[in-house]
């Protein structure tokens, strides 16, 4: 168990104060309570007079120091130092809560590059990692992390990016790939060409996103703060009219502490920021504890296709030739001249095959293909229209799919064709179902035709399909749901996405392949894009908001039986103050399980009955 010097002051002072109420109760020396008063009574003292002076705000440490003064006027020290130490411990409780489910920030801090080797005119330099400009060669040895973003040009090796996406494996690595900030190349060295500057790198990004991870705007937040308020003044008034009535002081004392709101003010914060914690271990990354509570009440999902349901990238999905072998080694090495993803694709399928040819003479026709010489032939790979152009017969190879085709033509004649599509992510349908268990309509909005959005639909089960779709009308059909009065979550990941994640009640970025439009437009980001997670994600903002209502509900019952027993001058200061301080560390302790949390089968079999509809609408078909 790690604490900060903060925490240990405060340790500290909480095992001097304790040793010397116990001092004093064993050995009847009631000024070693003085030590216990000083060192946790000023603390509070202090916060109380900074919320009254600098916010006009009446906390519980109000009540907490009038009962102390109050306590020390009727000659009750000891009572007055117990009462400030065990305030102290549960003040101390909750502060280690909050920091806990932070300290992720500092280890991220932490993990940041300090330096960076640059290679310039041949020669290597050693530079902050800060002066890394867009564009700079770096190289990275064995066991260092990486400065910041970047592509790699000469080299392979192994990358640790659990930093970043939770992986548990390491991503091996070789000439074109991307590698990022923070992350850690374990075995060979390589050069890299710089696509970000270190500030604006994936790790500081990850960085910014959990900074901003507060509960504070959550609305259940601010009503807590209002009740806390009203229960200050409820119990000022209980305290002067008991005093009236029995004109015994340590009444008053006792219901002023009693009837302290501490428990409900730690009720949300406290099971906010541990829910915050729990998702950031599953690298969900959520700005503030509105979305939280957003999310809990929300009915309908959107998903965006590309990039979302889909991997967002071609793959090879089928070959069609007399001789598949031949026609890919010729079709990879033409496509390797060419930085198209489509042509990527191909590289890639081919990647463990036999040595690429030589290519001359190539040419890229924009929206159409690639042409050039492999082998001395005359080779020619594109879509319909390119091979039109070139007078090329389809007739034997037109086919009817939702796949990409690219065909292959060797010296005029057409020697086969290959089929790309945008593939289902694994769990894509996985998602879809546990999301229905979980009673949350599911709706995809999408730019693709008619066909290839039917197609996505139907193979992971969602009903609701709107094709054709303009960044405007994904917005407009979100808006027309908000105004039927249900609450719309959002996940996307491009910039046309942007418009529509600020729209819903809660967007949701992707995260690793997302834009920095869609991410900053979000309140929620999926580092690793793993949309496996957002049945979790969902679990956990209902099971978080009904921890705070069962909270709230304990805290406020505990304050009234415990006032009505000091009332009636069953509990004095002292135990008063026990009683209090059980409760905030038992509300404590019970958001704290939030940490610990994932959905399990009892969380789809206790989901909340939504009323679906039907609707009809031709706004985007």
């Amino acid at each position: 168990m790690k604490f900060s010097k903060h925490e240990k002051i405060d340790l500290l002072a909480i095992m001097i104060s304790s040793i010397s109420l116990i001092a004093s109760f064993i050995l009847s020396i009631d000024y070693l309570s003085w030590i216990a008063v000083i060192l946790c009574g000023i603390p509070i003292f202090k916060e109380c007079a900074e919320g009254l002076i600098t916010e006009f705000d009446i906390k519980a440490d109000l009540l907490v120091s009038i009962a102390i003064v109050a306590s020390i006027i009727i000659g009750e020290i000891f009572a007055a130092g117990e009462i400030a130490t065990i305030m102290a411990i549960g003040g101390f409780l909750e502060e280690y809560t909050v920091s806990k489910t932070q300290g992720r920030i500092k280890e991220l801090a932490n993990m940041t590059p300090q330096v960076a080797v640059r290679i310039r005119n041949g020669k290597e330099e050693r530079i902050l990692a800060s002066e890394v400009q867009i564009g700079d060669i770096l190289k990275v040895l064995p066991g260092e992390s990486i400065p910041t973003d970047g592509r790699i040009i000469n080299g392979e090796t192994s990358i640790d990016q659990s930093t970043l996406t939770g992986e548990s494996l390491p991503v091996d690595k070789k000439a074109n790939d991307e590698v990022y900030s923070g992350t850690i190349n374990l075995y060979g060295s390589f050069t890299m060409e710089t696509t970000k500057v270190s500030e604006d790198s994936s790790l500081q990004k990850l960085i910014r996103l959990v900074e901003s991870s507060s509960p504070e705007n959550a609305n259940v937040v601010r009503q807590a703060d209002k009740w806390a308020t009203v229960i200050v003044a409820i119990a000022f008034a209980a305290a002067i009219l008991t005093y009236l009535f029995t004109f015994e002081i340590a009444r008053s004392v006792t219901i002023l502490v009693v009837f302290c709101p501490c428990a409900l003010v730690l009720a949300t914060p406290t099971a906010i920021m541990a829910a915050i914690g729990n998702l950031t271990k599953y690298g969900i990354l959520v700005k503030d504890g509105a979305s939280i509570e957003e999310l809990a009440r929300t009915d309908e999902l959107v998903f965006d296709k590309t990039g979302t349901l889909t991997y967002g990238t071609p793959e090879v999905v089928d070959i069609v030739s007399d001789n598949p072998k031949k026609m890919m080694r010729i079709l990879a090495s033409l496509e390797s001249k060419s930085e198209h993803p489509i042509a990527k694709a191909i590289v890639k399928y081919h990647d463990n095959e036999e040595e690429l040819f030589d290519v001359e003479d190539f040419t890229m026709h924009i929206g159409k293909g690639v042409t050039g010489i492999v082998n001395g032939s005359k080779v020619i790979a594109g879509n319909r229209y390119l091979m039109e152009s070139e007078n090329i017969d389809l007739k034997d190879f037109e086919t009817e799919s939702n796949n990409i085709s690219i065909f292959v033509s060797e010296n005029g004649k057409l020697i086969g064709s290959v089929l790309l599509a945008d593939t289902l992510r694994e769990n894509s349908k996985e998602t879809i179902r546990n999301l229905k268990k979980l009673q949350i309509k599911t709706t995809l909005l999408t730019g693709d035709n008619e066909k290839t959005a039917k197609y996505i639909a139907n193979e992971v089960k969602v009903r609701n399909v709107k094709f054709n779709c303009l960044p405007e009308d994904k917005t407009n059909y979100i808006k027309e749901e908000q105004l039927l009065g249900h609450e719309v979550a959002m996940i996307g990941d491009g910039v046309n996405d942007a418009p529509s994640l600020k729209k819903a009640n809660v967007g949701i970025a992707m995260g690793n392949i997302g834009s920095d439009v869609s991410v900053e437009a979000a309140n929620i980001t999926l580092i690793h894009d793993n949309i496996g997670d957002i049945p979790h994600l969902i679990g956990i903002s209902r099971k978080t908001v009904r921890t705070i209502n069962i909270s709230i509900a304990f805290a406020l019952t505990l304050n009234i039986i415990a006032m009505a027993l000091a009332m009636f001058g069953i509990l004095n200061p002292i135990e008063g103050a026990l009683i209090h301080n059980i409760g905030s560390v038992a509300v404590i302790i019970y958001s704290s399980t939030l940490t610990k949390y994932r959905i399990s089968k009892r969380d789809y079999n206790k989901s909340k009955n939504v009323v679906f509809y039907k609707k009809t609408s031709n706004v985007m078909n």
